[in-house]
């Protein structure tokens, strides 16, 4: 088994950042080698040092045992080498084909030639297991149909090395079987393949191998996957021990703060001051959807909502924001962040319009002591107030968006959707003792999310959609995997069951890094 990858002393700095402190380690041909750390702990760099995105300040890449330089991400191609990134890099006016096809679209005549593409793309996508429309633009797809897309784009480049940033982020279990499979499939046909996943169940089922980085450099690597404890792949990441990370704390339950009526047919819901309510279900329950139309972020159907007993007009974000309601969105690069502005812009854009509000530069040193405080409160991993929120993980950048919102002298309701989506460990532990922090303020918090270990971790009391319905609420003291599934998968006995696919049941209980 040869060393097809190496990576020696690799080192790349940025303004006040070691991103990579001299790494070194190697992947082998028909293997899969897996990359563990914190957001920020390098391995996205490294991705895209071996992508042609960053060229590195010190050290050496070799294919193959030969030195190469990548001069850009086409390079890179050229040379066989195909990533997935978990920013993902498309074009959302184009449609599926000419998002795989990008810059090898096929001619005829000097023309480009649409229908050879949709039928090249249209076989390739049925050939892996993907019902996609090869005319349908990017921009009217999901998230999870985005990502489908990205991975049949890389494999048909026909790469010999093929890099995975946290692919299963976004997918259904459907999907992420048949992303299993290919990847098994790959390896078996002698290709070099990284996977990089916050999810440390999917790593031991498809890894060989695995490198650890903590702050931009290697702290360990094992090269037989399987025979590495899970408590030690944890502690290094971390550089701690985290034996609970869901850090769950009893607390007093005050009176009813929220209360939504009639919003959708069977999604009547309320939520106690101090209250952290999990709502969960499989893709497409319809869990996100309520959530933005309570929020505003929707257009609503008729409907009321109530805090403290008396009701409130809903007639956007803007006027959830000012009755204390606030929401982090399920997508943080497109809904949540400000990408162009700095960690201390992105903290402040909400509040300021309270009492910051006084002169330019009162605004300004008040602005910037508040900015300080929730960089230190939330850990959050940045060179400074002044960096672009776009250079920071996702972990940082998730704590950013909270921090927006914990900054609001008048927080009632905070709603997060999704919120360890791409997460490592120990950023998720710190976001559930910030949850559990809020709550116990007297806040009440919803957290949406399709990972059921953490629902019922950090959860109060739980409710389950299915079809776009609230089909039950479970105490934390009933509520369990069994229960749970029971309620969420629609061929279980249920009322108003239907022949969707009841296999999700594995993916709920798959995701629990």
């Amino acid at each position: 088994m040869s060393a097809y990858l190496q990576f020696d002393q690799v080192s790349k700095h940025f303004p006040g950042v070691i991103a990579l402190g001299g790494v070194s380690f190697e992947a082998h041909a028909g293997t899969v080698h897996g990359l563990l750390g914190e957001n920020g702990a390098g391995k996205s760099t490294l991705l895209k040092i071996l992508g042609g995105q960053y060229r590195p300040d010190g050290g050496r890449l070799l294919l193959d045992g030969r030195e190469v330089r990548f001069g850009s991400a086409s390079d890179a191609i050229a040379a066989g080498v195909s990533i997935i990134h978990q920013e993902l890099q498309y074009v959302p006016e184009l449609t599926v084909a000419e998002n795989v096809l990008l810059g090898r679209m096929p001619t005829r005549m000097g023309f480009l030639d649409k229908g050879a593409a949709n039928k090249l793309v249209s076989e390739r996508l049925a050939k892996i297991g993907v019902d996609l429309d090869p005319n349908a633009r990017l921009a009217d797809l999901s998230i999870a149909q985005r990502q489908m897309v990205e991975i049949c784009k890389a494999v048909m480049q026909d790469a010999q090395v093929i890099a995975f940033d946290e692919p299963t982020s976004s997918l259904s279990h459907r999907e992420t079987e048949i992303l299993f499979r290919l990847v098994r499939d790959l390896r078996a046909e002698g290709r070099t393949l990284i996977y990089i996943s916050h999810r440390l169940e999917e790593l031991y089922a498809l890894c060989d191998a695995c490198t650890i980085f903590r702050d931009g450099r290697k702290v360990a690597t094992h090269p037989v996957m399987a025979e590495v404890p899970r408590d030690r792949l944890i502690s290094d990441m971390v550089g701690r021990e985290l034996s609970d990370i869901y850090d769950y704390r009893e607390r007093e339950l005050g009176a009813e703060r929220l209360a939504v009526r009639g919003m959708a047919d069977g999604c009547d819901f309320s939520v106690r001051a101090g209250e952290v309510l999990g709502f969960f279900g499989l893709v497409g329950a319809g869990r996100s959807e309520l959530m933005r139309q309570m929020y505003g972020a929707d257009k609503r159907a008729p409907g009321t909502v109530m805090l403290d007993g008396a009701p409130v007009a809903m007639g956007g974000p803007s006027a959830a924001i000012a009755a204390g309601i606030v929401l982090c969105p399920e997508d943080r690069k497109e809904q949540g962040i400000l990408a162009q502005s700095s960690v201390a812009e992105n903290i402040n854009v909400s509040c300021r319009r309270h009492a910051l509000l006084g002169g330019v530069f009162l605004r300004h040193a008040r602005e910037a002591a508040l900015a300080d405080e929730f960089i230190a409160r939330l850990r959050i991993k940045t060179p400074s107030r002044e960096q672009e929120i776009r250079l920071l993980s996702g972990g940082n950048q998730q704590k950013v968006i909270l921090a927006r919102w914990l900054a609001e002298p008048g927080l009632k309701v905070l709603v997060l959707d999704e919120p360890t989506r791409g997460i490592d460990v120990g950023a998720k532990n710190d976001i559930y003792r910030i949850i559990h922090e809020v709550a116990a303020r007297g806040c009440c918090v919803i957290v949406v999310s399709s990972e059921l270990p953490e629902v019922l971790g950090i959860s109060d009391r739980v409710a389950v959609m299915r079809d776009g319905r609230i089909v039950g609420e479970l105490a934390r003291a009933d509520a369990d995997e069994q229960a749970v599934l029971r309620l969420a998968l629609p061929d279980t006995g249920n009322d108003n069951d239907n022949d969707n696919d009841g296999d999700n049941a594995d993916n709920t209980s798959r995701r629990t890094a």
